[in-house]
């Protein structure tokens, strides 16, 4: 990774190691003493040994988790342990790669009370604790993480963006919809250049994709083909109404607006309703996120927008489309926590380009008014 990348941090890698380690056992020990979704994972792909084997968790969703998880547990008789330490591995490379792509296309140091902004974002402790555990969240980060590094040079990767995709697709397929119309929209839109048969390609390769998945999506979400706003609206007030009733965390938004259930999603809880320490901790993280995002409300943005690159563009796609997914069916604070790290770090690069764009702009207009005090003032010659 540091090859011919001179603005990896090793130090602060190995450093992200130990932090993101630190909360694969903080998750570790609260699963001993509370139910986890992780310890079930590890028991059902214990069962599918006197079952069928291997092949029976083929699939899409949960199914995928025990695919993956299967050879380790039932071949080399990893323990839930094990299978912890492996998981929380691929969700450390997610960070990785976020690292990655935000260090290759943003051009300034953006900071926050003296820190760096991209430091900041990749040690946001709810992002490392729901990816530091055998389930969906550590895998899935690894596969957005990889899929939007190979967007920075696709020329080059290829391979990883095939990979990242496939991955998010067999975990949820419906984030797999919206990463490919982003993409999709994004290169067609965006104004930066980019050559001619990556956008076809990536065009014809992106229809394809939702031509042949299409129907599985569609089933994996739950929804009918010929009715679809419909059956998904159905669908969001069941799921949500299921979800408001679990625990102490659970709130009934099926009368909020799109606008509120988007604010529910991205920036609660906010101290007053706060579940529990967990909760006030995250309360911290969400009035950074309200903070940040406020900077998209200056003078500029559309503008900004408007002329954005591919990967902007690609990101709002994804942000948006998953957010109002999400926030239409989540009413359970405990899931909205968990769920959201995977679409923030889509909002914290259109934020940090945007100050990139803002402050491009501060240099060449401070460079113009230089340039003009520089210039010797012309010599007037009186012809009279």
């Amino acid at each position: 990774m540091k090859t011919g990348r001179k603005w990896f941090n090793v130090t602060m890698m190995q450093n992200l190691y130990w932090y993101h380690t630190f909360f694969a056992l903080a998750y570790y020990l609260l699963a001993l003493i509370a139910p986890s979704d992780s310890i079930e994972y590890y028991r059902s792909t214990q069962r599918l040994l006197l079952d069928s084997g291997w092949m029976a968790s083929y699939g899409t969703g949960s199914t995928f988790i025990n695919f993956v998880a299967y050879p380790f547990i039932n071949y080399f008789s990893f323990s839930y342990e094990m299978m912890m330490v492996i998981f929380a591995w691929m969700g450390y490379w997610g960070f990785v790669y976020f690292y990655i792509f935000f260090k290759e296309n943003i051009r300034f140091t953006h900071k926050f009370q003296g820190y760096d902004l991209i430091t900041i974002f990749i040690f946001l402790p709810n992002m490392h604790f729901w990816t530091a555990s055998l389930g969906k969240g550590s895998i899935i980060f690894l596969g957005l993480g990889l899929a939007t590094y190979a967007l920075s040079h696709l020329k080059n990767r290829k391979l990883a963006l095939v990979l990242g995709l496939a991955i998010v697709y067999y975990v949820r397929a419906h984030v797999f919809l919206f990463m490919i119309v982003g993409i999709i929209v994004g290169f067609v839109t965006g104004k930066h250049k980019v050559p001619a048969y990556q956008k076809i390609l990536v065009i014809a390769a992106g229809v394809i994709s939702l031509a042949l998945l299409y129907n599985s999506i569609l089933d994996f979400v739950g929804l009918d083909s010929e009715n679809l706003v419909g059956s998904f609206t159905e669908m969001s007030s069941q799921r949500a109404l299921a979800l408001s009733t679990r625990a102490n965390s659970g709130i009934d938004i099926s009368n909020y607006s799109l606008v509120l259930k988007l604010f529910t999603f991205w920036f609660r809880p906010l101290f007053v309703d706060a579940p529990g320490i967990n909760g006030l901790i995250v309360s911290v993280e969400n009035l950074l996120y309200l903070f940040l995002t406020y900077k998209l409300f200056q003078r500029g943005f559309f503008k900004f927008f408007r002329m954005g690159s591919a990967l902007v563009k690609t990101s709002a796609v994804v942000f948006l489309g998953i957010s109002i997914a999400l926030a239409q069916t989540l009413s359970n604070m405990g899931i909205i926590v968990r769920e959201k790290s995977m679409v923030m770090y889509y909002l914290f690069f259109i934020i940090l380009s945007f100050l990139d764009y803002k402050k491009s702009l501060y240099i060449s207009k401070k460079g113009k008014i230089l340039a003009q005090k520089q210039t010797p003032p012309q010599q007037v010659i009186n012809i009279a």
